[in-house]
């Protein structure tokens, strides 16, 4: 979850409030939107070598964590299109038309298709209030909100809305297992923001961190076997506890991440990268040896985040996006030919976030 503006979601991405602690709702079904599909064209930067044929899938607002379906043919997003104050959920084929809106208010975040791809599953507030959460207090400086999300399911098509978890307070980030049966996920529920898996309906869970301090982002490799997570721990206590009081408020400082490792059981967790800034929103190259991510490290002060792979023993960096503003949320397409991602280029306006796909390049 999140941006910079787009880093709110950027660094939200990490990767939502009238339906009072439903179990389940169902809203009437949300038309496809008739308007014709961008598809526009736009030259890649200078340097961006693995990236061909780039295209642009949507115009205004802040649109990010864009994933595919498991078949490649539809795309769910979050989005603050059409002038809404935080992100929805919607869906759309890979080409950009039949867009529609699936969730029903609040705030949401982290969508993911199911197997099959009729249904998906995201992160929503509107159990806690059909309303945004309010606006964190600017006298924090640069930090997240880590608002009150669950779980819930929604056909494609916006209807049969149902609540999978019931936690009460962050659970989000949610990314489904290569075969389909388990979802590895980011939630507060124990007091600290830590990973764990457990089955599609939700039962099963396991927690899979433990350290003090947020390990999140959580994403399978393609073969299941390993999971890659952003995260950052403490060496010392004034830190922790600085860290340990923002979360109490709600808030968590995203300024500092480095990239980790996992077996899919929790095990042999170690960390890949130390790069400084903040390192994020981690994928798999489709072959899984390599790890792509977003990093502002050359300028841990700026908004300028690139995207870079690297090797999971952390070498090999490579730099794939010189645009000077954010690019990040990067995922492959199922067959591993395209990559789609979320970019501040092109923007006509300030702070604007908007989806790309290219074909990929090795």
């Amino acid at each position: 979850m999140h941006r910079a503006p787009l880093l709110r979601v950027a660094l939200a991405t990490l990767c939502a409030a009238a339906l009072n602690a439903c179990s389940s709702s169902t809203s009437s079904t949300p038309a496809a939107s008739s308007q014709a599909p961008l598809r526009r064209a736009i030259a890649s930067d200078s340097g961006e070598a693995h990236l061909t044929n780039l295209v642009q899938l949507t115009d205004g607002g802040e649109n990010a964590e864009a994933y595919f379906s498991a078949d490649g043919k539809y795309i769910t997003f979050q989005s603050t299109r059409d002038g809404r104050s935080c992100d929805q959920q919607y869906t759309m084929r890979a080409d950009g038309s039949e867009l529609r809106k699936v969730s029903v208010g609040g705030k949401t975040t982290c969508g993911w298709f199911l197997p099959g791809s009729e249904r998906l599953f995201f992160s929503a507030t509107h159990h806690a209030d059909s309303a945004c959460p309010p606006k964190l207090d600017p006298s924090a400086g640069y930090v997240w909100g880590i608002d009150k999300y669950d779980f819930y399911t929604v056909d494609r098509d916006g209807k049969n809305l149902k609540r999978l978890t019931n936690y009460g307070v962050y659970t989000a980030e949610g990314i489904l297992s290569p075969d389909g049966k388990r979802i590895v996920f980011t939630s507060l529920k124990d007091g600290d923001l830590d990973i764990y898996t457990m089955n599609v309906d939700g039962t099963d869970v396991k927690r899979l961190t433990t350290t003090p301090g947020y390990d999140g982002g959580p994403w399978w490799s393609p073969d299941g076997t390993k999971i890659v997570y952003r995260a950052w721990h403490y060496d010392n206590a004034q830190d922790l506890k600085a860290y340990q009081d923002l979360l109490k408020r709600g808030m968590i400082r995203p300024n500092r991440m480095e990239l980790f490792v996992m077996n899919a059981d929790g095990s042999d967790q170690r960390q890949i990268t130390n790069l400084g800034g903040a390192n994020f929103g981690p994928s798999w190259t489709p072959k899984g040896d390599r790890i792509i991510f977003s990093s502002n490290h050359k300028n841990p002060r700026s908004r300028n985040f690139d995207l870079y792979t690297v090797k999971l023993d952390g070498t090999g960096l490579e730099q794939i996006t010189f645009n000077p503003e954010f690019d990040g949320f990067p995922m492959f397409s199922p067959d591993g030919k395209k990559i789609i991602f979320a970019s501040n280029r092109g923007a006509t306006k300030q702070g604007e976030t908007n989806l790309f796909v290219a074909e990929w390049k090795n």
